[in-house]
């Protein structure tokens, strides 16, 4: 199985790349007991062991048969593109206790570019709020997942809800989609929440742009699901506040529960329906379900493509 982590367990360690090392080494250890073992790498040839080298690829079954110490050599897939877009509005900076959306996401793109590396393929990073903040083209080089990876710590800010910035979702997906000019899988992670109410339709619409030029898309819908669709809220009185416009509104949450849950459900549904019209993977990113709900989606897009 994967390794999983606590949010706890989390802050020990020092950085984004060393947390993506350690995730993907029980991912690949975990997938190496399932059925998708070898997806990434297939057999090629047998060399002679030499002394001092790492025993991990040793073939014990041909010592058995031969009393020679043989290493197995392997041929990695390559020539994937993958293009990783990060929401970091404000709404993306909930909840205010425990690891929020934004770190969430930034964990999982750090661990599957560490994942791409693993498979010599070329990944690029896209941050947007109310403009697009960053967007680099894809590369598979040491010096550049370096800087992708500097580039995510700086949005990686657990329990960090002071932040003012809206979300612009259709205009930053439509200049992505004009930015990546070779056919890549495109995988999102937001709550697509916009700040302009009513532009379902105009989100949709940038949507099916990245499909329209040919790229392969994941959308991670990214929430904290107990309190953002659920609304699972003590029985007493709350003070909400809109973290992008700052407006605010006190009210009892059994007032409200039914008919919240039920326009979250219907918005929910219509962004899954539009998705799979669009042939576009949409993927539930509940923060606190930990990795493989990340990993895996990944994992058959990518063999899709091949």
């Amino acid at each position: 199985m994967a390794t999983e982590f606590k949010p706890e367990e989390l802050r020990e360690f020092s950085s984004l790349e060393l947390l993506a090392k350690q995730v993907v080494e029980g991912f690949i250890t975990g997938l190496h007991k399932s059925p998708f073992h070898g997806f990434s790498v297939e057999f090629a040839e047998h060399r002679i062991y030499n002394t001092g080298e790492s025993t991990r690829h040793l073939d014990w079954k041909l010592y058995g048969k031969t009393e020679k110490l043989f290493i197995k050599k392997f041929e990695e897939e390559t020539n994937l593109r993958c293009q990783i877009v990060i929401d970091d509005s404000s709404s993306m900076y909930f909840p205010e206790k425990g690891l929020n959306k934004v770190s969430f996401a930034a964990q999982c793109a750090s661990v599957l570019i560490q994942l791409l590396k693993q498979q010599r393929d070329a990944t690029g990073l896209s941050i947007f709020s109310e403009k697009l903040e960053l967007h680099t083209q894809a590369k598979s080089t040491p010096m550049h997942q370096k800087m992708l990876y500097s580039e995510l710590e700086k949005i990686y800010h657990p329990y960090n809800t002071e932040v003012q910035k809206k979300t612009f979702t259709v205009e930053a997906l439509h200049n992505i989609a004009d930015s990546i000019h070779k056919r890549s899988l495109v995988a999102i992670f937001s709550d697509m929440f916009d700040s302009q109410v009513g532009r379902e339709n105009d989100i949709f619409s940038a949507l099916q742009h990245l499909k329209h030029n040919k790229h392969e898309v994941i959308l991670f819908h990214v929430t904290e699901k107990a309190t953002e669709e659920d609304f699972k809220f003590d029985n007493r009185p709350y003070r909400f506040i809109d973290m992008e416009s700052g407006e605010e509104i006190k009210v009892h949450p059994s007032e409200v529960r039914d008919t919240y849950v039920n326009s979250m459900a219907t918005y929910r549904k219509e962004l899954m329906l539009r998705c799979r019209q669009y042939g576009i993977d949409f993927v539930e990113a509940d923060i606190k379900q930990g990795f493989r709900q990340i990993l895996l989606p990944y994992l058959v897009k990518r063999i899709r493509m091949q």
